[in-house]
């Protein structure tokens, strides 16, 4: 009995150390497998009126990224 406990205790701690270190040298957030919020057609959870700003921030970062992808694709 000790012997499944620790056995899955450990295994349970590399996925998470697994995990983590995908997001320390990714800066990568886990994300879902089935789209979540985004499969049910909506953006974002709460309904304010506009985004926040760290919400901001990352679609202006999304839009320059296309930019620039839409300039180097026509060169």
């Amino acid at each position: 009995m000790l012997t499944v406990f620790v056995a899955s205790f450990v295994l349970f701690m590399l996925v998470v150390g697994g995990m983590s270190l995908g997001y320390v040298f990714r800066r990568k957030t886990l994300q879902g497998s089935c789209g979540g919020i985004t499969a049910l057609g909506m953006e974002k959870v709460c309904d304010c009126p506009e985004p926040c700003d760290a919400r901001k921030k990352r679609m202006a970062k999304e839009a320059l990224r296309r930019e620039q992808l839409n300039k180097h694709r026509i060169l």
